[in-house]
């Protein structure tokens, strides 16, 4: 298991938690809310910092609740055609 530490900036907020592995920037996961409620969470950015003791590398992460469907955001989404051209 792998402690990391989650900042997610949609809450503002920092848990630690454990993983089997850490995840890739752009995957998503789920945590739970503070109201309990399950949500999808994308992973904007991981890095590693060396711990105060030893040669340890510690992870860390930022999440972001994943956008609604219609909500673009600033989330470039290639899915989704952002500013629609019209044809004549």
């Amino acid at each position: 298991m792998i402690e990391i530490e989650v900042q997610n900036e949609t809450h503002q907020t920092e848990v630690r938690l454990k993983f089997l592995v850490v995840p890739r920037i752009g995957e998503g996961i789920r945590l739970i809310e503070p109201n309990g409620q399950w949500a999808s969470y994308d992973v904007l950015d991981v890095w590693y910092q060396k711990a105060e003791f030893g040669d340890v590398w510690i992870p860390y992460m930022h999440v972001r609740q994943t956008p609604a469907e219609k909500d673009y955001g600033a989330v470039l989404r290639p899915d989704v055609d952002v500013y629609p051209v019209e044809t004549r």
